[in-house]
């Protein structure tokens, strides 16, 4: 059977894509699964993510493919790489326009975060319209955020009222995430934390949905 994909996309760059499809990944490889990941932005974020962490030890990309990819490419890729690993994460360039459909179109669920800001919210909307075009399943999290912000409140209730399904589980503004990301590791290998239980529940959670694909 061949592996679930995840897009993860958001027009507003700096939400935190690349932290949450690599948090992700890490998540599922802690579950036991063999996961893949493609780099769609030619920023290449998460290819130096994934390079830092082969340069460290190669050990740590045990169960953990990367490639890159073109946007017109991207369905033959999740078809090779669906055969051999269970899920297949795609990091997108920033920005929610035809270049993009290709890597909604192949996506069994679109993980789309949203930073505690109303601009961040307001550039989702976009991304959900191409979604649902494509009849795709959605999902968004709550990234970056502040507990017990009035501002936190009001965007995730904002959320809500869009009308698409939100995570009960989001990940918070810690410090933590990019200092491990930039040592090409993640919040779930550096010990118990907050973070890391964050990490997990949402895996959880995505993994529940899948379940039902």
């Amino acid at each position: 059977m061949p592996g679930h994909v995840i897009t993860v996309a958001q027009q507003k760059g700096g939400s935190g894509k690349t932290t949450l499809a690599a948090h992700l990944a890490l998540g599922f490889r802690e579950q036991g699964k063999r996961v893949a990941l493609v780099d769609l932005d030619p920023q290449g974020s998460l290819g130096r993510w994934y390079m830092t962490r082969m340069e460290r030890d190669p050990e740590l990309c045990t169960n953990l493919d990367f490639t890159t990819s073109s946007a017109w490419g991207i369905s033959l890729e999740c078809r090779k790489l669906g055969a051999s690993n269970d899920l297949v994460i795609i990091d997108t360039p920033p920005k929610a326009d035809s270049d993009l459909r290709p890597a909604l179109r192949v996506a069994d669920l679109v993980v789309v975060p949203v930073a505690a800001s109303h601009v961040d919210l307001w550039a989702t909307e976009g991304v959900l319209d191409l979604a649902n075009r494509e009849n795709r399943d959605t999902l968004l999290v709550m990234n970056r955020t502040r507990t017990g912000t009035r501002l936190g409140t009001e965007v995730a209730a904002a959320a809500q009222e869009l009308g698409a399904n939100v995570a009960k589980s989001g990940l918070a503004n810690r410090v933590g995430f990019a200092e491990t990301m930039g040592q090409g590791r993640g919040v779930t290998e550096a010990g118990k934390s907050p973070a890391r239980d964050e990490v997990l529940s949402l895996t959880a959670e995505v993994a529940e949905l899948l379940a039902t694909r």
